[in-house]
Protein backbone atom coordinates (compact mmCIF):
# COMPACT_ATOMS: atom_id res chain seq x y z
CA UNK A 1 0.00 0.00 0.00
CA UNK A 2 1.43 3.19 -0.74
CA UNK A 3 -0.48 7.07 -1.16
CA UNK A 4 -1.09 8.69 -4.31
CA UNK A 5 1.42 11.05 -3.20
CA UNK A 6 4.28 8.12 -4.31
CA UNK A 7 2.13 7.14 -7.23
CA UNK A 8 1.56 10.38 -9.23
CA UNK A 9 2.08 13.79 -9.66
CA UNK A 10 0.22 17.17 -10.22
CA UNK A 11 0.94 18.36 -13.12
CA UNK A 12 2.16 21.62 -13.15
CA UNK A 13 3.13 22.50 -16.94
CA UNK A 14 1.27 25.69 -18.51
CA UNK A 15 0.17 26.29 -22.19
CA UNK A 16 -1.87 29.46 -23.51
CA UNK A 17 -5.42 28.96 -24.29
CA UNK A 18 -4.45 30.62 -27.50
CA UNK A 19 -2.19 27.22 -28.26
CA UNK A 20 -4.90 25.07 -28.14
CA UNK A 21 -8.18 23.91 -30.25
CA UNK A 22 -12.06 23.96 -28.63
CA UNK A 23 -11.47 19.83 -28.89
CA UNK A 24 -8.39 19.99 -26.89
CA UNK A 25 -9.67 22.56 -24.37
CA UNK A 26 -11.32 21.00 -20.85
CA UNK A 27 -13.44 22.60 -17.95
CA UNK A 28 -15.19 21.35 -15.21
CA UNK A 29 -18.59 21.67 -16.59
CA UNK A 30 -17.28 19.72 -19.97
CA UNK A 31 -16.28 16.71 -17.32
CA UNK A 32 -19.33 14.42 -16.81
CA UNK A 33 -20.62 13.64 -13.44
CA UNK A 34 -21.10 10.12 -12.48
CA UNK A 35 -17.76 8.71 -14.22
CA UNK A 36 -19.01 9.57 -17.37
CA UNK A 37 -16.04 11.31 -19.38
CA UNK A 38 -15.86 14.52 -20.89
CA UNK A 39 -17.96 16.53 -23.27
CA UNK A 40 -16.61 18.99 -25.69
CA UNK A 41 -16.35 22.73 -23.62
CA UNK A 42 -19.11 25.08 -25.11
CA UNK A 43 -16.05 27.87 -25.48
CA UNK A 44 -12.39 28.60 -25.40
CA UNK A 45 -11.63 31.33 -22.93
CA UNK A 46 -12.55 34.63 -23.72
CA UNK A 47 -9.38 36.37 -23.30
CA UNK A 48 -6.14 35.05 -23.45
CA UNK A 49 -4.96 33.36 -20.33
CA UNK A 50 -2.41 30.46 -19.00
CA UNK A 51 -4.33 26.64 -18.71
CA UNK A 52 -2.82 23.77 -17.22
CA UNK A 53 -0.97 21.82 -19.99
CA UNK A 54 -2.28 18.35 -20.21
CA UNK A 55 -1.05 14.91 -21.80
CA UNK A 56 -2.98 11.77 -23.57
CA UNK A 57 -3.17 9.22 -20.79
CA UNK A 58 -3.23 11.93 -17.55
CA UNK A 59 -6.11 11.68 -15.44
CA UNK A 60 -8.52 14.56 -14.97
CA UNK A 61 -10.70 15.22 -12.18
CA UNK A 62 -12.68 18.06 -11.25
CA UNK A 63 -12.36 19.90 -8.25
CA UNK A 64 -15.42 21.68 -7.86
CA UNK A 65 -18.20 19.80 -5.71
CA UNK A 66 -16.08 16.19 -6.27
CA UNK A 67 -19.15 14.19 -5.26
CA UNK A 68 -20.03 14.39 -8.29
CA UNK A 69 -17.37 12.18 -9.42
CA UNK A 70 -16.07 14.02 -12.55
CA UNK A 71 -12.92 12.30 -13.90
CA UNK A 72 -11.49 11.41 -17.42
CA UNK A 73 -8.17 9.90 -18.78
CA UNK A 74 -7.41 12.13 -21.81
CA UNK A 75 -7.36 10.46 -24.89
CA UNK A 76 -5.04 13.48 -26.50
CA UNK A 77 -2.95 16.30 -25.28
CA UNK A 78 -4.73 19.77 -24.43
CA UNK A 79 -5.16 22.61 -21.74
CA UNK A 80 -7.85 22.57 -18.80
CA UNK A 81 -8.49 25.48 -16.11
CA UNK A 82 -7.58 25.69 -12.81
CA UNK A 83 -10.39 24.03 -10.91
CA UNK A 84 -9.29 20.80 -13.17
CA UNK A 85 -7.10 18.48 -11.37
CA UNK A 86 -4.29 16.62 -13.61
CA UNK A 87 -2.52 13.90 -12.27
CA UNK A 88 0.36 12.08 -14.09
CA UNK A 89 1.83 8.69 -13.49
CA UNK A 90 5.26 8.32 -11.98
CA UNK A 91 7.86 6.40 -14.36
CA UNK A 92 7.64 2.87 -13.91
CA UNK A 93 3.68 3.10 -12.61
CA UNK A 94 0.76 2.52 -15.27
CA UNK A 95 -1.33 5.83 -16.43
CA UNK A 96 -4.52 3.18 -16.84
CA UNK A 97 -3.85 1.74 -13.14
CA UNK A 98 -3.82 5.55 -11.67
CA UNK A 99 -7.25 5.82 -13.74
CA UNK A 100 -8.53 2.65 -12.05
CA UNK A 101 -7.36 3.43 -8.31
CA UNK A 102 -8.87 7.06 -8.98
CA UNK A 103 -12.56 5.91 -10.40
CA UNK A 104 -12.83 4.14 -7.18
CA UNK A 105 -16.00 5.72 -4.43
CA UNK A 106 -13.65 5.58 -1.51
CA UNK A 107 -11.48 8.30 -3.43
CA UNK A 108 -14.42 10.70 -3.96
CA UNK A 109 -14.87 9.98 -0.47
CA UNK A 110 -11.68 10.51 0.36
CA UNK A 111 -11.78 13.85 -1.37
CA UNK A 112 -15.19 15.08 0.03
CA UNK A 113 -13.27 14.58 3.98
CA UNK A 114 -11.06 17.07 3.18
CA UNK A 115 -13.11 19.52 0.80
CA UNK A 116 -13.78 23.05 1.83
CA UNK A 117 -16.77 25.17 1.25
CA UNK A 118 -20.37 24.36 1.81
CA UNK A 119 -22.36 25.94 -1.24
CA UNK A 120 -19.41 24.62 -3.96
CA UNK A 121 -16.93 22.31 -2.03
CA UNK A 122 -13.54 21.86 -2.87
CA UNK A 123 -10.48 19.13 -2.49
CA UNK A 124 -7.77 19.85 -0.35
CA UNK A 125 -4.76 19.09 -2.61
CA UNK A 126 -2.64 17.94 -0.09
CA UNK A 127 -5.18 15.97 1.68
CA UNK A 128 -5.97 14.32 -1.75
CA UNK A 129 -2.36 12.87 -2.40
CA UNK A 130 -2.92 11.69 0.80
CA UNK A 131 -4.69 8.49 -0.59
CA UNK A 132 -3.63 5.36 -0.20
CA UNK A 133 -3.64 2.85 -3.17
CA UNK A 134 -2.80 -0.53 -3.30
CA UNK A 135 0.42 -1.24 -5.69
CA UNK A 136 1.28 -4.45 -7.04
CA UNK A 137 3.47 -3.31 -10.06
CA UNK A 138 2.94 -6.53 -11.69
CA UNK A 139 -0.83 -6.60 -12.04
CA UNK A 140 -0.99 -3.03 -12.68
CA UNK A 141 -0.62 -3.10 -16.33
CA UNK A 142 -3.22 -5.82 -16.41
CA UNK A 143 -5.91 -4.38 -14.19
CA UNK A 144 -5.54 -0.54 -15.91
CA UNK A 145 -5.97 -2.04 -19.17
CA UNK A 146 -9.18 -4.50 -17.88
CA UNK A 147 -10.92 -1.36 -16.43
CA UNK A 148 -10.20 0.93 -19.71
CA UNK A 149 -11.45 -1.57 -21.94
CA UNK A 150 -15.11 -1.44 -19.66
CA UNK A 151 -15.08 2.05 -20.15
CA UNK A 152 -14.39 1.94 -23.83
CA UNK A 153 -17.15 -0.67 -23.86
CA UNK A 154 -19.69 1.74 -22.28
CA UNK A 155 -18.77 4.90 -24.47
CA UNK A 156 -19.75 2.79 -27.20
CA UNK A 157 -22.70 1.80 -26.02
CA UNK A 158 -23.89 5.38 -24.84
CA UNK A 159 -22.69 6.48 -28.37
CA UNK A 160 -25.30 4.25 -29.98
CA UNK A 161 -28.07 5.84 -27.69
CA UNK A 162 -26.63 9.19 -28.80
CA UNK A 163 -27.17 8.25 -32.26
CA UNK A 164 -30.38 6.47 -31.66
CA UNK A 165 -31.69 9.88 -29.98
CA UNK A 166 -30.47 11.74 -32.68
CA UNK A 167 -32.08 10.04 -35.07
CA UNK A 168 -35.35 9.85 -32.95
CA UNK A 169 -34.91 13.64 -32.85
CA UNK A 170 -34.89 14.30 -36.92
CA UNK A 171 -37.61 11.98 -37.86
CA UNK A 172 -40.03 14.16 -35.00
CA UNK A 173 -38.74 17.12 -36.51
CA UNK A 174 -39.48 15.85 -40.19
CA UNK A 175 -42.93 14.90 -39.28
CA UNK A 176 -44.34 16.60 -36.18
CA UNK A 177 -42.90 20.06 -37.42
CA UNK A 178 -42.22 20.23 -40.93
CA UNK A 179 -45.27 17.72 -41.20
CA UNK A 180 -43.13 15.96 -44.08
CA UNK A 181 -43.99 12.12 -42.92
CA UNK A 182 -44.81 9.58 -45.95
CA UNK A 183 -48.71 10.06 -47.16
CA UNK A 184 -50.40 7.12 -48.69
CA UNK A 185 -47.84 7.28 -51.99
CA UNK A 186 -45.04 7.16 -49.65
CA UNK A 187 -44.00 11.21 -50.33
CA UNK A 188 -43.11 13.73 -48.06
CA UNK A 189 -46.93 14.96 -47.33
CA UNK A 190 -46.50 18.66 -47.06
CA UNK A 191 -43.90 18.78 -49.56
CA UNK A 192 -46.21 16.70 -51.85
CA UNK A 193 -48.95 19.23 -51.45
CA UNK A 194 -50.96 17.72 -48.51
CA UNK A 195 -53.92 20.06 -46.78
CA UNK A 196 -52.76 21.66 -44.23
CA UNK A 197 -55.47 23.80 -41.67
CA UNK A 198 -54.73 25.99 -39.19
CA UNK A 199 -55.38 24.88 -35.48
CA UNK A 200 -56.36 27.78 -32.94
CA UNK A 201 -54.62 25.80 -29.74
CA UNK A 202 -51.48 26.00 -31.03
CA UNK A 203 -51.25 28.92 -33.51
CA UNK A 204 -50.08 27.16 -36.84
CA UNK A 205 -51.21 25.08 -39.26
CA UNK A 206 -51.37 21.16 -39.28
CA UNK A 207 -52.47 18.05 -41.49
CA UNK A 208 -55.92 17.66 -42.18
CA UNK A 209 -57.32 15.52 -40.27
CA UNK A 210 -54.99 15.60 -37.70
CA UNK A 211 -56.02 16.50 -34.03
CA UNK A 212 -54.78 18.33 -31.00
CA UNK A 213 -55.38 17.33 -27.28
CA UNK A 214 -54.19 18.70 -23.75
CA UNK A 215 -52.13 16.56 -22.36
CA UNK A 216 -53.96 16.08 -19.75
CA UNK A 217 -56.29 14.13 -22.19
CA UNK A 218 -53.69 12.80 -24.27
CA UNK A 219 -51.50 10.82 -21.83
CA UNK A 220 -51.90 10.09 -18.21
CA UNK A 221 -50.15 12.39 -15.64
CA UNK A 222 -49.49 11.35 -12.13
CA UNK A 223 -47.36 13.63 -9.56
CA UNK A 224 -44.88 12.11 -7.35
CA UNK A 225 -45.51 10.83 -3.54
CA UNK A 226 -44.42 13.11 -1.01
CA UNK A 227 -41.71 10.71 0.56
CA UNK A 228 -40.09 11.90 3.99
CA UNK A 229 -36.27 12.73 3.73
CA UNK A 230 -36.14 11.33 7.69
CA UNK A 231 -36.57 7.72 6.33
CA UNK A 232 -34.27 8.02 3.42
CA UNK A 233 -31.33 5.62 3.12
CA UNK A 234 -28.64 4.84 1.13
CA UNK A 235 -29.26 1.18 1.95
CA UNK A 236 -31.18 -1.16 -0.68
CA UNK A 237 -35.12 -1.48 0.04
CA UNK A 238 -37.79 -2.24 -2.14
CA UNK A 239 -38.85 1.51 -2.78
CA UNK A 240 -35.81 2.95 -4.54
CA UNK A 241 -36.76 6.73 -5.52
CA UNK A 242 -36.32 8.83 -8.51
CA UNK A 243 -35.84 12.78 -7.45
CA UNK A 244 -35.27 15.67 -9.73
CA UNK A 245 -31.72 15.33 -9.61
CA UNK A 246 -31.97 11.65 -10.90
CA UNK A 247 -34.18 12.62 -14.19
CA UNK A 248 -30.89 13.21 -16.43
CA UNK A 249 -28.96 10.64 -15.87
CA UNK A 250 -31.53 7.82 -14.99
CA UNK A 251 -30.12 6.96 -11.71
CA UNK A 252 -31.44 5.49 -8.37
CA UNK A 253 -29.34 7.70 -5.55
CA UNK A 254 -31.64 7.40 -2.65
CA UNK A 255 -34.10 4.69 -1.22
CA UNK A 256 -36.61 4.89 1.32
CA UNK A 257 -37.85 2.91 4.31
CA UNK A 258 -41.32 3.91 3.89
CA UNK A 259 -44.30 2.43 1.96
CA UNK A 260 -46.63 3.74 -0.72
CA UNK A 261 -49.06 3.33 -3.25
CA UNK A 262 -48.46 1.22 -6.47
CA UNK A 263 -49.78 4.51 -8.90
CA UNK A 264 -46.81 6.43 -7.90
CA UNK A 265 -44.39 3.34 -9.22
CA UNK A 266 -42.85 4.35 -12.48
CA UNK A 267 -42.77 1.92 -15.89
CA UNK A 268 -40.35 1.76 -18.20
CA UNK A 269 -40.77 4.13 -20.95
CA UNK A 270 -42.79 6.43 -18.74
CA UNK A 271 -41.87 10.42 -19.75
CA UNK A 272 -40.46 11.91 -16.07
CA UNK A 273 -40.23 15.86 -15.43
CA UNK A 274 -38.54 17.90 -12.48
CA UNK A 275 -40.73 20.48 -11.57
CA UNK A 276 -38.55 22.69 -10.10
CA UNK A 277 -35.19 24.06 -10.62
CA UNK A 278 -33.99 23.53 -14.36
CA UNK A 279 -36.88 21.51 -15.11
CA UNK A 280 -34.66 18.04 -16.46
CA UNK A 281 -37.29 16.04 -18.41
CA UNK A 282 -36.71 12.25 -19.55
CA UNK A 283 -38.17 8.74 -20.40
CA UNK A 284 -37.42 6.36 -18.05
CA UNK A 285 -35.84 2.80 -18.09
CA UNK A 286 -37.23 0.44 -15.52
CA UNK A 287 -40.05 -0.56 -13.71
CA UNK A 288 -38.62 -0.45 -10.23
CA UNK A 289 -38.77 2.83 -8.68
CA UNK A 290 -41.22 5.21 -7.37
CA UNK A 291 -41.65 8.60 -8.09
CA UNK A 292 -40.61 11.62 -5.65
CA UNK A 293 -42.94 14.44 -4.75
CA UNK A 294 -42.03 17.67 -7.06
CA UNK A 295 -41.74 15.64 -10.33
CA UNK A 296 -44.47 14.58 -12.62
CA UNK A 297 -44.71 11.20 -14.41
CA UNK A 298 -46.60 10.96 -18.18
CA UNK A 299 -47.69 7.81 -19.39
CA UNK A 300 -49.12 6.80 -22.80
CA UNK A 301 -52.21 5.17 -23.21
CA UNK A 302 -51.80 1.78 -25.18
CA UNK A 303 -54.05 2.05 -27.40
CA UNK A 304 -53.18 5.68 -28.35
CA UNK A 305 -51.31 6.83 -31.69
CA UNK A 306 -49.25 8.79 -29.50
CA UNK A 307 -45.94 7.42 -28.49
CA UNK A 308 -43.63 8.23 -25.46
CA UNK A 309 -40.99 9.60 -27.28
CA UNK A 310 -43.62 11.75 -29.29
CA UNK A 311 -44.57 13.04 -26.12
CA UNK A 312 -41.27 13.85 -25.14
CA UNK A 313 -40.66 15.95 -28.06
CA UNK A 314 -43.93 17.61 -27.91
CA UNK A 315 -43.26 19.11 -24.57
CA UNK A 316 -39.64 19.36 -23.86
CA UNK A 317 -39.81 22.83 -25.62
CA UNK A 318 -42.43 23.98 -23.66
CA UNK A 319 -40.69 23.19 -20.61
CA UNK A 320 -37.23 24.43 -21.41
CA UNK A 321 -39.32 27.89 -22.00
CA UNK A 322 -40.45 27.93 -18.82
CA UNK A 323 -36.92 27.17 -17.23
CA UNK A 324 -35.82 30.05 -19.34
CA UNK A 325 -38.40 32.62 -17.94
CA UNK A 326 -38.02 31.74 -14.53
CA UNK A 327 -34.01 32.22 -14.58
CA UNK A 328 -34.67 35.54 -12.82
CA UNK A 329 -36.10 33.85 -9.51
CA UNK A 330 -34.18 31.99 -7.42
CA UNK A 331 -35.64 28.60 -7.91
CA UNK A 332 -38.18 28.17 -10.60
CA UNK A 333 -41.20 26.31 -10.03
CA UNK A 334 -43.38 24.33 -12.90
CA UNK A 335 -47.24 24.43 -12.04
CA UNK A 336 -50.27 22.18 -12.53
CA UNK A 337 -51.41 24.99 -14.78
CA UNK A 338 -48.42 24.95 -16.73
CA UNK A 339 -48.76 21.24 -17.38
CA UNK A 340 -52.91 22.24 -18.06
CA UNK A 341 -51.82 24.88 -20.98
CA UNK A 342 -49.58 22.03 -22.69
CA UNK A 343 -50.91 20.49 -26.05
CA UNK A 344 -49.78 16.96 -27.56
CA UNK A 345 -50.53 16.67 -31.45
CA UNK A 346 -52.78 13.18 -32.47
CA UNK A 347 -51.51 12.52 -35.89
CA UNK A 348 -53.85 9.73 -37.80
CA UNK A 349 -51.95 6.63 -38.23
CA UNK A 350 -52.13 5.16 -41.71
CA UNK A 351 -51.26 2.04 -43.64
CA UNK A 352 -47.86 4.30 -44.62
CA UNK A 353 -47.42 6.54 -41.47
CA UNK A 354 -47.63 4.72 -37.89
CA UNK A 355 -44.77 6.75 -36.20
CA UNK A 356 -45.59 5.12 -32.76
CA UNK A 357 -44.47 2.24 -33.85
CA UNK A 358 -40.89 3.41 -34.99
CA UNK A 359 -40.59 5.50 -32.07
CA UNK A 360 -41.65 2.97 -29.65
CA UNK A 361 -39.07 0.41 -31.35
CA UNK A 362 -35.97 3.15 -30.96
CA UNK A 363 -37.33 3.86 -27.38
CA UNK A 364 -36.99 -0.06 -26.33
CA UNK A 365 -33.72 0.15 -28.18
CA UNK A 366 -32.33 3.15 -26.04
CA UNK A 367 -33.81 1.68 -22.60
CA UNK A 368 -31.96 -1.98 -23.17
CA UNK A 369 -28.69 0.38 -23.65
CA UNK A 370 -29.39 2.09 -20.66
CA UNK A 371 -29.56 -1.10 -18.64
CA UNK A 372 -26.66 -2.53 -19.63
CA UNK A 373 -25.02 0.63 -19.50
CA UNK A 374 -26.08 1.01 -15.30
CA UNK A 375 -25.53 -3.14 -15.07
CA UNK A 376 -21.98 -2.39 -16.43
CA UNK A 377 -21.16 0.46 -14.71
CA UNK A 378 -22.12 -1.07 -10.99
CA UNK A 379 -20.00 -4.14 -12.63
CA UNK A 380 -17.13 -1.84 -13.10
CA UNK A 381 -17.54 0.03 -9.60
CA UNK A 382 -17.53 -3.07 -7.79
CA UNK A 383 -14.78 -5.31 -9.68
CA UNK A 384 -12.75 -1.81 -9.30
CA UNK A 385 -13.24 -1.87 -5.26
CA UNK A 386 -12.45 -5.47 -4.74
CA UNK A 387 -9.13 -5.33 -7.34
CA UNK A 388 -7.90 -2.18 -5.48
CA UNK A 389 -8.21 -4.28 -2.20
CA UNK A 390 -6.63 -7.52 -3.69
CA UNK A 391 -9.30 -9.28 -2.99
CA UNK A 392 -9.41 -10.79 -6.95
CA UNK A 393 -6.82 -10.87 -9.28
CA UNK A 394 -7.13 -11.23 -14.03
CA UNK A 395 -6.05 -13.89 -15.22
CA UNK A 396 -3.19 -12.55 -17.68
CA UNK A 397 -3.49 -14.90 -20.18
CA UNK A 398 -7.15 -13.42 -20.41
Amino acid sequence: MTTLADFANYVTDKIKSTSISLEQYVTTDSLIQNKRGRKHAENLPPNSCTLTHFRKRDVLISNIRPYLKKIWQADSDGGCSCDVLVFRAKINHSPEYLFAALMQNDFFKHVMKGAKGSKMPRGDKNQIMRFNILTEPKSEKIIGDFIVNIETILSLIRSINHNLEAMAKQLYDYWFVQFDFPNEDGKPYKSSGGKMVWNEKLKRKIPECWNVVSLFDGVSVQYGFPFSTDLFTEQLTTVPIVRIRDIVDNTISIYSKEDTDEKYRLNRGDIIIGMDGNFHINYWHSDTAFLNQRCVRLRVNNESPISALQTLYDVKPYIKAKELSSKGSTVGHLLDKDLRDLFLIMPKVTQKFNPRRLFDSILFMMIENKNEINNLTSIRDELIQLLMNGQVSINYDL
